[in-house]
């Protein structure tokens, strides 16, 4: 996916109801996670992204600070995230416990 031709969310557009849901995108472009839930506001937020599993089942919620994610839209208004961290290293953080 070409990510250059997306608008990136401003600051006041990242929120729970913008971001839950969202697919995560790791460095080379594969789907690494999806976006569970959203803790705080601004630069202090975490995000919480579901990783691995199939179906939405067995997968690892981990807690990433907002700094992490790059988030935008698509073409079709479609929230999505980029990160630089590979779905190893996520997987390999801390379990977020809720």
């Amino acid at each position: 996916m070409d990510h250059s031709n997306h608008t990136p969310l401003r600051p006041q557009d990242l929120h729970a109801a913008a971001v839950e849901g969202a697919n995560v995108y790791g460095p080379e472009d594969n789907h690494i996670g999806d976006v569970s839930h959203f803790h705080g506001t601004g630069d202090s937020a975490q995000v919480i992204v579901d990783v691995g599993g199939f179906l939405g089942l067995g997968a690892k919620p981990v807690a990433l600070d907002i700094s992490r994610l790059n988030f935008m839209r698509d073409e079709n208004g479609k929230v999505h995230a980029t990160t630089p961290m590979t779905k190893d290293e996520l997987k390999s953080l801390p379990e977020h416990k809720h």
